[in-house]
């Protein structure tokens, strides 16, 4: 027995030396240092750590997936959905073949590909909001529908930048500050983009604190950060009760591409308020919230595979979601200005910088900047009115984009 030899062979059959020996393994060894890097984030400084754990070990599992072959032992094969995808395919009609190949991640990733890991999210969402504040200052609808600017500036300069139309849309969606919305729309139009723009949605959501202050210290006075807003009126329980179901006819009847997602978004919210599903409620709240949310993070993350994340256009994406996020904040402040202005200076500007669907961090940011120049000032729940609507309008943008690209 030939031992130097079987070891050899051991060595060059190796994932390791697949790194070397494989045409672009480098470029799965970059994916799988990032991916650390995204795990260290996660945990250490604890950047969306629900989340971001997830997608840095799917994305882990996916590029350690390329050196143990494509065959029936690998975790994903992103090639297989490519096929079930594209009518011209042999295997187009052959769900056997697929299904026969399938690994782990392929059967995970089936609820991000129909759109069910979304919708759940946003069940749980709806369950955990309350949308009094809203109902409070029905006008902080506006200064949500003003935030989702930045979606259409970016959806332009992505166009600019040779993106196609629907590619272009899914990133502009990054401005709405909202993962689940981003990952819905991008998988109904731009899938091959699913990895970076989840990457720079939930980023960007994690930096919240970090990029919003100093945009609404430049757009706003010392005048304006200080105005100490007036306690709400309080809101029923009917009109609590009625909202999502309302909210839900006229929101879905206008745009029929958004039923998933308001839809339910407004079945959690009516699970919380109605007060005879206190068990559903709490279920959609923590168990299958934190059950959708495993399968999600780590179904997305092992779209990040070398071939299709390292190139120039993500960089591109990582810049322009930046750019969206940044034309939200200033939509939703010059929208807050206006209300100043409008309102005799009783209304904080501050709180238009919420008006991002990131709930509840962007409120708390509102709250944290109008506290440094007023110890007196409590704008939490009177931001988190914007906030909710940020959701409402980033799932109504969505379907917009969705229903004239899709």
């Amino acid at each position: 027995m030939n031992i130097m030899g079987v070891l050899q062979k051991l060595a060059l059959e190796s994932g390791f030396a697949a790194f070397f020996t494989t045409d672009g393994g480098w470029k799965n060894l970059v994916m799988i240092i990032i991916a650390f890097v995204l795990l260290y984030l996660g945990i250490v400084k604890k950047f969306e750590p629900l989340l971001l754990c997830g997608i840095a070990f799917g994305c882990l599992l996916s590029n350690l997936s390329y050196f143990i072959g494509m065959g029936s032992n690998a975790l994903y094969h992103p090639e297989l959905w490519e096929a079930f995808l594209d009518s011209t395919s042999p295997y187009y009609h052959s769900y056997g073949h697929i299904m026969s190949n399938c690994g782990l991640l392929d059967f995970f990733y089936i609820g991000v590909k129909a759109g069910i890991y979304p919708s759940l999210i946003f069940m749980g969402v709806g369950a955990m909001t309350d949308f009094g504040p809203l109902l409070a200052n029905p006008k902080s609808l506006l200064l949500g529908a003003a935030a989702q600017l930045g979606v259409f500036v970016a959806f332009f300069g992505a166009v600019l930048l040779g993106f196609t139309g629907p590619q272009a849309a899914s990133i502009g969606i990054i401005g709405g500050a909202d993962g689940p919305t981003a990952i819905y729309l991008t998988t109904k139009l731009a899938p091959e983009l699913l990895g970076p723009i989840a990457i720079a949605a939930y980023s960007y959501m994690a930096l919240i604190p970090l990029i919003q202050p100093p945009i609404m210290k430049l757009m706003t006075t010392d005048k304006m950060r200080k105005v100490k807003m007036v306690q709400s009126r309080e809101v029923s329980k009917t009109e609590k009760i009625i909202f999502p179901i309302v909210v839900a006819t006229f929101v879905i009847l206008l745009l029929p591409s958004t039923a998933p997602l308001i839809g339910c978004l407004m079945l959690g919210n009516l699970f919380r308020e109605c007060g005879v599903t206190d068990r559903l409620s709490d279920t959609a709240q923590n168990a299958l919230m934190n059950i959708v949310t495993i399968f999600l993070a780590t179904s997305v993350g092992a779209t990040m595979v070398a071939q299709n994340f390292l190139n120039f256009s993500t960089i591109k994406i990582i810049i322009l979601g930046l750019i969206a996020f940044s034309i939200s904040t200033v939509g939703g402040l010059i929208g807050g200005i206006i209300m100043y202005k409008t309102s005799g200076g009783t209304i904080n500007p501050l709180i238009g910088s919420a008006g991002v669907s990131a709930v509840p961090m962007a409120a708390r940011v509102s709250q944290d900047v109008g506290r440094k120049y007023n110890k007196s000032n409590y704008l939490l729940m009177h931001a988190m009115g914007p906030n909710v609507a940020g959701v409402i309008g980033s799932a109504i943008a969505a379907g917009f984009l969705l229903s004239v690209f899709g």
